[in-house]
């Protein structure tokens, strides 16, 4: 819906605001504002376990509350978006986001940096990728899962421009001075940016040439929450999230635990690099998997991507102590996984409509919050009960498969079943 406070532009703009490509940009710039906050995060883990006297087990549940705050109260977030307009409520998540890390800044207790990175940055990125999603799968009927996958490209390969940077600033001016200085610079960017978010206006014909997938049923989350379809996806994306955010908060430990991460590849320290590698292929992965499932299915995409992650972490695992292979496996790891934030979101709005597209997905997204628990602190404990990582990896692999099977021996004929039902009712 078009609020008023979205409709304030001057006249020779409104041209531009209402172009779908333009808010496509925009709206990839917001993402790219919010994404460092959880992939560089494994940076801060040595100095932060170091300043504040605390085991990485403890200093992880930081991570986790980002990733549950994120999400748990994503549905409570996407009904205010549908309330008061995006522009509003991505402006105040962009600048919590920021924030976070200039609070952080100061943290000199472990609960203090529980309250900062966690609440405030959690409770910040929730509002901005929830509303961003909600956005594109509106903007872009038929081609949701290459939208969805191109914004949630942003998330994952924003990092990309702030690795290295962030890496020097921590070795040459310390912790403090990189958190607060890159967590201003974040806050600018994604509050300038917010401002030129829309809404599509409800008159405005958009092309829909291949919403076939849509059932033309919009369900409400209370609706939704009724059928044993959205389980079935909670279920699976927890999974994923579980396998793809224990690499994502642990690949500094086990990087050092196996001997690689400072070990030089191709002229440069292997932990950056395989960071800088991941953010690449894990935003890549993003539009590339939602084309080709907006052409090939969404379950069989699944399938391949999920396998493919699975896979890789296998063989990760059996060639941890060669540095080249640790670094070019990370991305292939990353490939397998990201794609979870454009298939997911796209399949969940094919199947239950539209117009409540942004409260659903938030719903749908608290199983990333419940995948940071199990692939943050737990798996951290994991690692420290047992004194090894490969319980760590073999569960993770695990979930992958499964998660993989699930796609297309269950979803796949009980989403048919479900369209086909619903489109006899229409």
């Amino acid at each position: 819906m078009t609020t008023l406070t979205e409709t304030s532009a001057p006249a020779s703009a409104q041209g531009l605001l209402q172009n779908r490509w333009f808010q496509l940009l925009i709206s990839l710039i917001c993402m790219m504002a919010i994404s460092s906050p959880q992939y560089v995060w494994t940076l801060f883990t040595k100095p932060l376990s170091a300043k504040l006297g605390v085991p990485l087990s403890e200093l992880q549940i930081t991570f986790s509350m980002l990733i549950v705050l994120q999400t748990f109260f994503s549905p409570f977030q996407g009904g205010l978006i549908e309330r008061f307009g995006a522009r509003r409520l991505i402006s105040i998540g962009t600048l919590m986001s920021g924030l976070s890390w200039v609070l952080a800044s100061q943290a000199s207790s472990i609960g203090m940096l529980y309250l900062s990175y966690g609440l405030v940055g959690g409770l910040g990125t929730g509002i901005v990728y929830v509303g961003v999603v909600g956005q594109m799968v509106r903007w872009f009927p038929d081609r949701r899962g290459f939208a969805v996958g191109m914004v949630a490209a942003g998330y994952g390969m924003g990092a990309i421009l702030t690795t290295f940077p962030i890496s020097s600033a921590l070795a040459g001016q310390g912790l403090e001075s990189t958190l607060w200085q890159f967590g201003i610079i974040f806050a600018v960017i994604g509050v300038i940016a917010s401002q030129a978010l829309r809404s599509p206006d409800p008159m405005t014909a958009l092309p829909a040439t291949r919403v076939a997938q849509s059932t033309g049923n919009d369900l409400t989350p209370r609706q939704m929450l009724r059928t044993p379809l959205f389980w079935l996806m909670f279920c699976m994306m927890t999974m994923m999230s579980t396998s793809g955010l224990m690499v994502t908060s642990q690949m500094a430990s086990f990087a050092r635990d196996f001997g690689v991460a400072n070990v030089m590849v191709f002229g440069l320290a292997a932990l950056p690099l395989a960071l800088t590698i991941d953010r690449l292929t894990n935003g890549l992965t993003r539009p590339f998997f939602g084309w080709v499932s907006d052409h090939f299915g969404r379950e069989n995409t699944m399938f391949f991507a999920f396998a493919l992650e699975g896979i890789a972490m296998a063989l990760w695992l059996m060639t941890r102590e060669n540095a080249v292979l640790f670094v070019l496996l990370s991305g292939v790891v990353f490939f397998g996984w990201g794609e979870i934030f454009s298939l997911f979101p796209s399949t969940l709005t094919d199947t239950f409509g539209t117009r409540n597209a942004t409260a659903n997905y938030g719903w749908l997204y608290i199983s990333q919050g419940i995948g940071s628990i199990l692939g943050g602190p737990l798996a951290a404990l994991m690692h420290e009960k047992t004194g090894s990582w490969h319980p760590v990896f073999g569960t993770a692999i695990t979930l992958d498969i499964l998660a993989a099977v699930l796609a297309l021996l269950v979803l796949k004929p009980w989403r048919r079943r479900y369209l086909k039902q619903a489109a006899i009712k229409n």
